[in-house]
């Protein structure tokens, strides 16, 4: 079983999306967020369960999608890195 560890920038992502969703509701910011790392709770189990990063194109490179946001993270022998959370209509590269 692999340890999910969520880096200082993905949550920096995470609380920037919450911020702007809670301009409209405190509630559905909270919601979202809690969901958003429900998602992730599968790499545990299953860390090669996302799709290879297209950009990147390396096998321990990876996202899952969740709603309209790609959560990327990377693998490393037992830990999976949770390395950012992007909006699926942005036009990212990888730096």
């Amino acid at each position: 079983m692999a340890e999910v560890i969520w880096a200082p920038s993905a949550l920096d992502d995470v609380d920037s999306i919450a911020e702007y969703i809670a301009r409209d509701s405190a509630e559905l910011a909270s919601l979202f967020v809690s969901r958003l790392i429900e998602a992730t709770d599968r790499l545990q189990e299953f860390p090669l369960s996302g799709r290879i990063i297209p950009e990147i194109n390396h096998p321990d490179c990876r996202e899952i999608i969740y709603g309209a946001y790609r959560i990327m993270y990377r693998i490393e022998e037992s830990e999976v890195w949770i390395t950012g959370i992007i909006h699926g209509a942005r036009d990212w590269r990888p730096e």
